[in-house]
């Protein structure tokens, strides 16, 4: 799609014409019926012909209280009636705030989203051209939405592509090609360099696999020689079979998106890019196939890691905290930034704890908390805190090593993962990990099966813009 800003309305083009619920008066401005079957509620949708046979969708955006999930109401409207828009439709924006047109956009644009990338036949694209009309200049809030629509689409496909196409090299190599595409710098360490620098982690979780592990790192600096302001690390194990401490095998083929995490961290600094943000920025994404072999790492392993801590496995299916350690040292020993967060789809516990409306948030810092929730249910992107007790490092206990990966109990999970993480994070102040795992991927209106959601690419570039 394109999108365009100009001040006057086409009466004889098709048009969509945003409506609140019970604020429903200018729509006598371009039809002339006066009893509606229409109120306004959100995403209702009701279409009514122009006098010269125009097409006038009337998309309901709801209360106040549904402000945030007005870009859903544009992506379904579009989904649902753009094979009828005949390159192209107007939007009257008069009556929307420069956020609600910013969401208006990124919903148009997610509705472009096409998850049958590997069928034999592929649809057909059509270029659309949008119109929004304004008699302000909104041309700076159309590109952001469009860019952020964009970014979230690629981070999506990467979740939901098959694992024999998305290894870990596959990653680096996306990474590569946005990088110079988009004018920051990216550097893979391949199995070599990771064995040299001491990745002892991440090597154990990948060495059971055909597909040999990478650390992906991409940095994005306005300011010359000054701080890293803030760190990203993902978890990128492009398939988890759990290792020797096997999955069963339902649900085991969505297990492609276990890199979730590390989605969000290549599209969040290439967003930052393209948007330009006065920021300097590392992403980091430790990505290994969790995979059953003889070489695969076992229950009652010690392992390794780059921080010199050693791990005793007891599970080797809570692979992701481990390689999300040694990506949580490399950041700190290497690039010392100001504020880290760490995201991954990392646990079961999370999704039963909160379900699959919120992510989990883990910090000691209540700033970096309260901003992040407060961003995350403007837009619809939820974080809920969790605790980071002292009581729950017990569960770290190992007798033969400098502490183990799984407690083994029934309960906790979640908080008992982010403990984990902790340790290797030199006591830094301004850390946060979000287990995205409810969030991430799931049921979905657009896909008959589960599939990848685009969560946290908004609520991680928006923690950031609030920065500055």
């Amino acid at each position: 799609m394109t999108y365009k800003n100009t001040q006057k309305l086409d009466n004889n083009r098709d048009m969509i014409i945003p409506c609140k619920k019970g604020n429903l008066k200018h729509v006598s401005e371009f039809i002339s019926l006066k009893n509606l079957d229409f109120e306004g509620d959100l995403s209702s949708c009701q279409l009514v012909y122009g006098k010269t046979g125009n097409r006038i969708y009337l998309l309901g955006l709801g209360e106040n209280k549904d402000a945030v999930k007005i870009e859903d109401a544009f992506r379904k409207l579009a989904f649902d009636t753009k094979k009828n828009w005949n390159k192209g439709i107007q939007v009257s924006a008069e009556l929307l705030s420069d956020e609600e047109i910013k969401q208006a956009v990124i919903g148009l644009e997610l509705s472009n989203y096409d998850i049958g990338k590997f069928k034999s036949e592929q649809k057909k694209e059509v270029e659309l051209e949008i119109t929004f009309i304004s008699k302000n200049n909104i041309a700076n809030l159309l590109k952001e939405g469009q860019y952020t629509g964009e970014t979230t689409n690629q981070i999506k496909a990467l979740i939901d592509a098959p694992a024999n196409i998305k290894t870990p090299e596959y990653l680096g190599e996306w990474a590569t090609k946005s990088a110079k595409k988009h004018q920051y710098k990216c550097t893979v360490l391949h199995k070599d360099e990771l064995e040299k620098q001491g990745f002892g982690a991440v090597i154990a979780v990948g060495q059971g696999s055909v597909n040999p592990p990478v650390v992906i790192v991409t940095e994005y600096k306005t300011k010359p020689n000054a701080k890293i302001d803030i760190g990203l690390v993902g978890k990128g194990i492009t398939f988890d079979s759990g290792g020797l401490s096997i999955k069963p095998s339902t649900n085991l083929h969505y297990m492609k998106s276990d890199m979730g995490g590390a989605a969000v961290v290549l599209g969040v600094v290439e967003l930052v890019a393209k948007l330009k943000l006065n920021v300097n920025i590392v992403g980091i994404v430790a990505s290994a196939e969790n995979a059953v072999d003889k070489d695969s790492y076992r229950p009652g392993d010690v392992i390794n890691s780059y921080s010199g801590k050693t791990i005793e496995i007891i599970d080797t299916d809570a692979e992701g905290r481990l390689v999300l350690a040694d990506g949580l040292s490399y950041l700190i020993k290497q690039f010392q930034p100001e504020k880290i967060i760490d995201l991954a789809t990392l646990t079961g516990s999370v999704v039963r704890t909160l379900g699959f409306t919120a992510a989990g948030m883990f910090t000691n810092n209540v700033d970096m908390a309260k901003t992040m929730s407060s961003i995350g249910f403007k837009i619809n992107e939820r974080v809920w805190q969790l605790p980071l007790f002292e009581d729950y490092e017990a569960d770290l206990h190992s007798d033969i090593a400098d502490l183990r990966n799984f407690s083994g109990k029934p309960i906790a999970g979640a908080i008992n993962a982010a403990k984990f993480l902790e340790a290797f994070t030199e006591s830094h102040k301004n850390w946060m990990h979000l287990d995205i795992a409810g969030v991430s991927f799931g049921d979905s209106p657009y896909s008959k099966m589960k599939s990848a959601s685009g969560f946290g690419v908004q609520l991680i570039t928006n923690y950031i813009k609030s920065l500055n």
